[in-house]
Parts: structure tokens; sequence; C-alpha cells
């Protein structure tokens, strides 16, 4: 089975999102350079709003669901069209069933232990969260120890002044949440915001 790979390591976490704006927000982000677009589960309308924003068939991009907790979350992602699993935890069950699914799975783990449990069940990149707990030191530990090319994404509290500290410590990818994406921001806005992250991150790919 193939798994697409986010061509850009940014994950747009748009918590929040209303059914209503999910074309429009999609199609911002894409434009600015965006690959990989997360809706959280634990708002109302998070399942219509990826299932718009699959139709929209943005070329390289995946789209799926965040906090995503248990097999039956990542069963109404896949049926909504969702091919990514995000979640704030290592739920191994989860995991190997997205990755079974062949999703693109990239849990949250804020240990080695966690890390190990998370890889062993199929995940395809860490989630490092919470970011600002773990710091740049436990980044760096945690690389010392699992395999050589596993994808550590950073989330929580990550913006673009933030960023090139972490590429330092050995991130390879971000998790974007309020610094990208909140309710009521105009497309305008997000926009402007999103093409910051993208221009950093292209700058530090460099």
């Amino acid at each position: 089975m193939t798994i697409s790979h986010p061509t850009t390591p940014l994950v747009a976490i748009l918590r929040g999102l209303q059914p209503t704006e999910a074309v429009a927000v999609a199609q911002a982000l894409f434009d600015a350079g965006f690959r990989a677009l997360e809706v959280p589960l634990n708002r109302p309308g998070a399942l219509d709003c990826i299932a718009s924003m699959v139709k929209l068939n943005l070329p390289g991009t995946l789209v799926g669901g965040g906090t995503m907790l248990n097999v039956d979350h990542v069963e109404a992602v896949y049926e909504a069209g969702g091919r990514l699993l995000v979640s704030p935890n290592c739920n191994p069950a989860a995991i190997r069933r997205a990755a079974d699914l062949g999703m693109y799975c990239a849990p949250g783990v804020a240990t080695p232990t966690e890390a190990f449990a998370a890889l062993d069940a199929g995940a395809h990149a860490l989630k490092l969260f919470p970011a600002e707990m773990i710091g740049h030191g436990g980044l760096k530990a945690m690389l010392s120890v699992v395999p050589a090319g596993t994808p550590m994404w950073p989330v929580g509290g990550v913006t673009p002044e933030t960023m090139p500290g972490w590429v330092k410590a050995g991130a390879t990818g971000f998790g974007i949440g309020g610094a990208l994406y909140t309710p009521g921001v105009t497309i305008e806005q997000l926009s402007e915001r999103a093409a910051a992250f993208v221009n950093t991150w292209r700058g530090l790919a460099a």
C-alpha cells in the first residue's frame, strides 16, 4: 500500500474551523504552500470540514483529522476522505488501524517510551507535544535514540521566530496552530501568516 507523505512538513492545525469556511481556508493555505491540513475532532463540524477539503483535490496535499484518540475516530476520518492521522497522544491501536488503512500517521509523543510504541505501531512521523515542555534538549535526547531519519515535528507554541531554534535542535517539520489559524481570522490574515511560516521553512530547508 502506498502512503502519501506531505511534500512540505508543515501541518496546519485548524481547530474550530467551520464547514462554511473550510474550502476558502484550505485554498488559502494551499496557495501559501501548506500541504498538510488537520482539523481537530474535538470541535463540532470537523468531519464535514475534512470532507469539504478533500473534495477540493488539492495536488500533493494531505487532509485529515487531529485529536484522533481511538479507532472510531480513525474510521470516521477515513470515511470522510481524510488520509492523515494526528493525535496529542500515543494510542497504538489507533495508529495501527490508520496505518493499515494507508493513512499517514503523526501521533503525539513526549517520551522515548511513547516514541517507540508509536513507531512500533506504524507511525510515520512523531509529533512532539507539548513542545514547550519537551524543549530543544528533549528533542536532541529523543533523536539520539530513535531510528535515524525519523521525522520529528514539534507542536505547541510554534511561531516563525521559534522555528530556527527547533530546526537547529533537529526538528524536521512542525504542527502549527494558534499562530496560524484561530476562528474569526480573515482569509487575508491567514494568507499572511501562512506565507510567513512557509517562507521561514523554505529558508531553513535551503
